[in-house]
C-alpha cells in the first residue's frame, strides 16, 4: 500500500484528558426533551453540558477498537471460523457503548476524521456526507491490504418519554480480499434508560445477521432486551447457518463482556434447563409480572459474569477500562486517544478533521462556556452557509465518497471515492 506523503502515526499512549468530564446532577433533561416525545432527535439542538468531547464520527471509529478480530479472520483458512470471527467483531463494536450516556456531537456537514493505526494494522476516514438526513460515511483498509472495511449510518434517535432510542440505520460491510469474501450487516438498536431521572442506564436490542455473500452461510444473533426481572440485560445469542440454514454452531455472550462459541445440541441442552429453572423463579416470586412495565432502575443482571456452558471456546473478550475512565465519560483506552492531537499531525491534517473542532476542543479542556458558544456558532455558521448555499443554487460538493449501491445487498449505500491519503486537501470548506 502507497505511504506517499502519509505522516508515521504517533505513539497513542494518552491515558487521561485535559480535564474531568463535569457533573450532570443538576441539570435537567427535562427542560429540554419535554416538548420532543415522539419526535426525530437529529434537529433538537441539545446543551453541550449532555456531550461527551467526541463528534459521532470519532463515535464510529470505535468500531476499530478490536480490530484484531477483523485481522485473526483474515489469517483464517475455514470458513465457519471467520464467521465466528465476524460475529465477535460486530459484537465488539457496540460493547465501547456500555455505561457511555454522554451524547457525542452531530457532525457538520463536510466534516471529517481520519485515524491511522500502523500499531493495528488499519486506516480509517470518514466524512459527514449529509447533514439533514444526517449520514455519516467510513471506509477502513487493512495496512498490508487484508481487508476492507466500510459502510454508511444515519443515527434515527427517538425520545419516548423515560428513554431515547438510537436506531443505527445503515449497512456494515466487511470485504476480505484473500479469501473474495464479503460479510455485510445492521447494527442493533441502543436504548438509553432514565433520561428524565434516576440512574442512566443502556441497553441493546434486536436481530442482527450477518451474511457471507460468497459462501451463503448466515450468522442470525440476537442483542435481547432486558425485560422486568433483568435476566437477559446484555445477553447476546444466537446460530451460525450453513447455506441450507442447518445450524453448525451456536454463539453466546454479553456485548458487554464476552461471546463463545458451543456446539448447538448443547446450547438447546443448556436454554431447556435454563427455562425451567426461570420458570420455577417466577412462580416462587412475588414480583409484578406485567411484562410491559420499564424498570425505573437498571436491574442487576443475574450473575457478574457470563455462565460458561461446557464445551465452549471463547472467541472474544472485552479489553478492559482503565481505573479513571468514570472521570473521562466512562471512555475505554481507545477514546481516549481518539482526539489526541500532535504538532506532526495538525500539519498533516485536513482543516475539516474533527480534531480541529472548537467546541470539541474546549469540552475536552474543561471550558464548558466556550464549548458552548463555539457550538453555537458553529450551528449558525452551518445555517447560514446552507441558506447561502439554496439562494445561489451551489451544490455542496462531497470530497471523498459517492452515493452508489451496496456491491453486495444493492441497497442504497455512500463508497469511498478515494484519494484521501494522497493528502491532497485544498479546496476543502472552512466549515469551522
Amino acid at each position: 500500500m502507497a505511504s506517499r506523503n502519509v505522516f508515521h502515526s504517533p505513539c497513542w499512549n494518552r491515558s487521561a484528558l485535559p480535564a474531568a468530564m463535569f457533573s450532570r446532577n443538576n441539570v435537567s433533561m427535562w427542560s429540554v426533551l419535554k416538548k420532543c416525545i415522539g419526535m426525530e432527535l437529529s434537529k433538537i439542538t441539545m446543551p453541550v453540558i449532555f456531550n461527551e468531547p467526541l463528534s459521532f464520527l470519532q463515535r464510529l471509529t470505535e468500531y476499530m477498537e478490536h480490530t484484531y478480530l477483523v485481522q485473526k479472520t483474515s489469517a483464517s483458512q475455514d470458513s465457519i471460523h471467520r464467521m465466528k470471527c465476524v460475529a465477535a467483531f460486530a459484537v465488539s463494536a457496540v460493547a465501547s457503548q456500555w455505561e457511555r450516556t454522554g451524547k457525542p456531537f452531530n457532525p457538520l456537514l463536510g466534516e471529517t476524521y481520519e485515524l491511522l493505526r500502523s500499531d493495528l494494522g488499519f486506516r480509517w476516514v470518514s466524512e459527514q456526507v449529509s447533514h439533514h438526513p444526517p449520514v455519516s460515511a467510513f471506509h477502513a483498509e487493512g495496512i498490508k491490504s487484508n481487508f476492507m472495511f466500510h459502510g454508511s449510518i444515519y443515527p434515527k434517535l427517538k425520545f419516548w418519554g423515560k428513554c431515547v432510542e438510537a436506531e443505527p440505520r445503515g449497512i456494515i460491510t466487511l470485504e476480505l480480499p484473500l479469501h473474495n469474501e464479503a460479510y455485510t450487516w445492521t447494527n442493533p438498536t441502543c436504548c438509553v434508560h432514565n433520561i428524565i431521572m434516576g440512574q442512566l442506564w443502556i441497553e441493546q436490542y434486536g436481530n442482527v445477521e450477518i451474511i457471507n455473500h460468497k459462501t451463503g452461510e448466515r450468522c442470525r444473533l440476537t442483542f435481547k432486551p432486558c425485560g422486568i426481572f433483568g435476566k437477559e440485560l446484555h445477553k447476546v445469542e444466537g446460530y451460525i447457518l450453513d447455506k441450507s440454514k442447518r445450524k453448525i454452531c451456536a454463539l453466546y455472550g454479553k456485548w458487554t463482556e464476552c461471546l463463545y462459541s458451543v456446539d448447538p445440541a448443547t446450547f438447546g441442552a443448556h436454554r431447556k434447563s435454563d427455562t425451567k429453572r426461570s420458570e420455577k423463579d417466577r412462580k416462587g416470586s412475588t414480583q409484578s409480572n406485567n411484562a410491559a412495565e420499564e424498570p425505573d432502575e437498571m436491574p442487576p443482571p443475574e450473575a457478574e459474569t457470563v455462565q460458561v456452558i461446557a464445551g465452549s471456546e471463547l472467541i472474544w473478550r472485552i479489553s478492559p477500562r482503565p481505573d479513571n475512565s468514570r472521570k473521562y465519560y466512562a471512555f475505554t483506552s481507545f477514546a481516549l486517544q481518539l482526539n489526541e492531537l500532535d504538532a506532526e499531525m495538525e500539519r498533516a491534517l485536513p482543516q475539516t478533521d474533527c480534531r480541529l473542532r472548537p467546541d470539541i476542543r474546549a469540552l475536552e479542556n474543561g471550558d464548558i462556556d466556550a464549548a458552548s458558544a463555539e457550538k453555537n456558532r458553529l450551528e449558525e455558521k452551518q445555517r447560514t452557509a446552507r441558506k447561502h448555499r439554496s439562494k445561489s443554487d451551489e451544490e455542496w460538493k462531497i470530497r471523498w465518497f459517492h452515493q452508489g449501491p451496496n456491491p453486495y445487498t444493492g441497497a442504497p449505500d455512500w463508497l469511498y471515492t478515494g484519494g484521501y491519503w494522497d493528502r491532497n486537501y485544498s479546496h476543502l470548506p472552512d466549515i469551522y
